[in-house]
């Protein structure tokens, strides 16, 4: 999509505006699947864990490496626990990765990978089975979110303080309780806001100072993450001008919307590849099985490809649980949300989150395009 305007430009540039990708960044907004990603070893990254954790620049570059170390024994250590696996967690204090297991026998193999080993009564599947009964239950206001907490091997439900006397919240806190999980209750002063997004495939889009990428464009607009805005709130393009609104937004639980255009902005079905490959075609939405190659593209990171590793995942942000995502090995990066997930020229889904970054590596997940079409009624752009 694009805004009808005089300008002399190659046709790749005219592409660029017209592809609908989604990439969300914004200062201090990554979702909670992020939150433990390796950024580049960067003098602007090392000065601002410098000012922010209070370290040298030798140990902010000790801190990154052994981060870096921890997240590729996690793997291996989830693999030795197999279905023991309760979760981990790394401590900058001494720069170790602590596994929880929930089976004993699998200590040595675990302790083999080089982590940490603490014995538990629950397992990550046991806990994840009882955090998904909560989250089929409707939370009253009082409620401000609920999450595995692997540390504590129990599911944490948190209630705004003052109001774990409402009897809504009492409630809630009793069915959670049924749920099994081995509910903690904690309070917290905050609660939970969603954050603004934007706008269209792969180039970046924004709501107020808040950025993001465009996923695919639908027959009257464009597809996005949800996280990056709700409904009613406008959204500008690349350049700066009216785009139009978003008409419909889901999250937490889904991570979807859609932005309708006009304004002189029109849909074109095309990825942008960014200059790594030719910018793609959209014919199509058939899914891709697991162990398929997909490529993402999106306005920081830009074209990078993978393979599916797995679906029907919930991924558990600190906005709350989204089900039913797609996980990949594609890595990318905050500002990259809402972006285009494609497999040959079969669009797959757009970007929620994920871990790592595009140096180091990671996982990404992605909401599925055939969902947000169904739920909203939507019509694929296609060649």
């Amino acid at each position: 999509m694009r805004r009808t305007r005089r300008r002399t430009t190659s046709l790749r540039t005219v592409l660029s505006a017209l592809v609908v990708t989604g990439a969300c960044a914004t200062a201090g907004f990554v979702p909670a699947a992020t939150a433990t990603a390796q950024p580049p070893a960067s003098d602007g990254v090392l000065a601002a864990m410098q000012h922010d954790f209070g370290l040298t620049r030798g140990q902010a570059e000790t801190r990154l490496a052994t981060e870096k170390k921890a997240a590729a024994t996690e793997r291996q250590a989830r693999r030795a626990a197999g279905s023991g696996y309760a979760g981990s967690w790394f401590t900058a204090r001494d720069g170790r990765l602590t596994v929880a297991l929930a089976d004993r026998a699998k200590a040595d193999a675990v302790r083999a990978t080089g982590a940490d080993v603490e014995l538990v009564a629950r397992s990550a599947r046991q806990l994840d089975t009882a955090k998904a009964r909560i989250d089929d239950l409707k939370a009253p206001s009082g409620v401000a979110s609920w999450r595995v907490d692997w540390r504590a091997n129990s599911v944490v439900v948190d209630v705004v303080a003052g109001r774990q006397g409402d009897n809504d919240v009492k409630s809630f806190l009793a069915r959670a309780r049924a749920a099994g999980g081995s509910l903690k209750v904690e309070t917290t002063d905050h609660a939970p806001s969603t954050l603004a997004a934007g706008t269209v495939g792969g180039d970046p889009f924004y709501t107020g100072n808040v950025r993001c990428s465009i996923g695919f464009s639908v027959q009257g607009g464009f597809v996005t993450a949800g996280h990056c805005g709700g409904a009613g709130q406008g959204v500008n393009g690349w350049d700066g001008s009216y785009v139009g609104n978003i008409q419909g937004s889901s999250f937490p639980d889904n991570d979807y919307a859609w932005v309708n255009v006009g304004s002189g902005w029109w849909t074109v079905p095309v990825v942008l590849g960014w200059g790594t490959v030719s910018d793609q075609l959209v014919r199509g939405s058939n899914e891709a099985p697991i162990g398929a190659s997909i490529c993402r593209s999106g306005s920081t990171s830009h074209w990078h490809c993978g393979t599916v590793l797995a679906k029907n995942e919930t991924v558990n942000y600190s906005q709350g649980a989204v089900r039913q995502m797609t996980k990949t090995n594609v890595c990318a990066e905050p500002g990259d949300s809402g972006g285009s997930f494609i497999s040959g020229d079969q669009a797959q889904g757009v970007t929620s989150g994920g871990w790592g970054n595009c140096t180091g590596g990671g996982e990404t997940w992605y909401q599925p395009i055939n969902e947000i079409l169904n739920r909203y009624g939507l019509t694929l752009h296609t060649a």
